[in-house]
């Protein structure tokens, strides 16, 4: 259901005192754009934002800031261990799933080397590869675990990755026409979304995305659609499709060749129980990852909401467009504490482990602000999705318009999720992603224009690349 975020534009006579603190965090691997966008703000309300003020929003970003601060002035040994004792039992139960399916042949060696291989694949994307690459270690100085090093067992690249989930998806989170994750241009996931003939198939789609999940989501990032509108060139497209195939060439080589080998005899159901695990941890990853922004009480937002979006706005949207899940510190691990969504689109680069400390803090701020803060076990929010894609795979379902005072007013004209996101010119700019510059200045700031993003220089480099035609660089994974 698509809204508005801004707010009343008359400040209320309660409003807290602004607090913002002095950021003295070293590594922000945030990211922010040059954009040329107007510096005006929108005042329409809903009945979600409606009864917040102006001042009201800036002092939610402000106790947001606090809470951010407070947590990434606190990291230290603990911390650290954390990470590498995380990093040791995933290698451990890799080397030990391997190892038992060297004896496949024999069934409990093949269902315990499965198991185990498959619990590693799923730690190193999701607690481990992910985590990592949006820079939530890089204040440890370890070259081992830093976002310009690491490179994950998945189809798609680090490189290619970070800009188009860590820059795009996070600064336009649930922006339909911006955020191309709504729906990973195929599905239609909100009926703002004009329906397709093509959409009927979606359900079936679906299985078939969640089976294989990380070639889906590699593939969905070289922009197809795009090419095939005109909007990005054939030349680029196939320049990314041969760093993709080599980067799947090599996983191929290992989980499909290298590895059964080794096993001789039991090569085939070596070769079966590596299949396994890594559709275990493309289902895994598919459902975590539609949980965290395609729940029903997600919302998502037009483009020109982005116009003078603010600090405190910024901070806003991102609670409203994401849910949570429910569940065991087990659980919460194995996701790789996405199923903090909240937290961790509110604190992409606060290290994951930290998520669960802060969630009662933003869930107590929701309250008090009178907003709503989603969350649900993952077969109720799955569920959910599941029939949302069913129930969009049909025609009806759209916006239907509303006055100001009942609700948001819906732009049945307004852009799909397929909609071309130009690549922006990334300076290394003193904000978060939330900071849109303008052409006649900055936009109001809070704690975040202290920090100066580090992810800034991995982000040009990309877009150069890209501008230039280097291979290898346009494949991403979505979460």
């Amino acid at each position: 259901m698509s809204t508005t975020l801004a707010t009343s534009p008359t400040p209320s006579e309660t409003t807290p005192t602004d607090t913002t603190p002095t950021d003295t965090t070293p590594v922000d691997t945030r990211t922010s754009a040059i954009d040329t966008r107007s510096s005006s703000t929108t005042t329409a309300t809903t009945a979600t934002t409606g009864h917040l003020s102006d001042g009201d929003v800036e002092a939610l970003g402000a106790e947001i800031d606090a809470i951010r601060t407070e947590v990434m002035d606190d990291l230290g040994d603990d911390d650290a261990a954390y990470i590498h004792r995380v990093i040791a039992v995933q290698r451990g139960l890799e080397a030990g799933g391997r190892g038992l399916l060297l004896f496949s042949l024999l069934p409990p060696a093949w269902l315990g080397g499965t198991a185990a291989l498959s619990v590693a694949k799923i730690l190193e994307n999701m607690e481990i590869g992910h985590n990592v690459l949006h820079g939530q270690w890089d204040w440890l100085n370890d070259p081992e675990i830093h976002s310009s090093t690491w490179e994950w067992d998945s189809a798609s690249s680090a490189e290619g990755w970070k800009y188009s989930h860590n820059y795009i998806h996070h600064t336009y989170t649930n922006v339909l026409g911006k955020d191309r994750d709504i729906g990973y241009a195929a599905f239609r996931v909100d009926p703002d979304q004009p329906w397709k003939p093509h959409h009927l198939l979606q359900p079936l789609l679906n299985v078939g995305l969640a089976a294989g999940f990380e070639y889906g989501i590699a593939i969905y990032g070289i922009e197809l659609e795009e090419v095939a509108a005109g909007r990005k060139p054939w030349a680029q497209a196939r320049t990314e499709l041969g760093g993709l195939w080599r980067k799947i060439r090599g996983q191929i080589a290992k989980d499909y060749v290298g590895w059964p080998l080794l096993s001789g005899l039991a090569a085939p159901t070596t070769l079966l129980g590596n299949l396994t695990a890594n559709v275990v941890r493309n289902v895994w990853s598919h459902a975590v990852i539609f949980c965290g922004h395609f729940p029903a009480d997600a919302e998502t937002f037009t483009e020109d909401q982005l116009d003078g979006e603010t600090n405190g706005q910024w901070y806003l949207r991102q609670m409203l467009g994401s849910a949570n899940l429910d569940g065991s510190p087990l659980m919460h691990l194995m996701t790789g504490n996405l199923s903090h969504q909240i937290e961790h689109h509110l604190f992409p680069d606060m290290p994951s482990n930290r998520y669960a400390q802060v969630a009662p803090k933003i869930r107590e701020l929701c309250e008090r602000y009178g907003l709503p803060y989603t969350s649900g076990p993952l077969y109720k929010q799955y569920a959910g999705v599941l029939a949302i894609i069913a129930r969009l795979a049909l025609p009806g379902g759209g916006p239907t318009p509303t006055t100001p005072d009942t609700g948001p007013t819906r732009n049945t004209s307004r852009p799909t999720s397929g909609s071309s996101t130009p690549r922006p010119t990334l300076l290394c700019s003193p904000g978060g992603p939330h900071e849109h510059r303008s052409n006649t200045g900055p936009t109001p700031r809070g704690a975040a224009v202290k920090r100066c993003s580090a992810m800034m220089g991995i982000a040009n480099r990309f877009a150069n690349s890209c501008s230039s035609g280097d291979a290898g660089l346009g494949v991403v994974v979505a979460d």
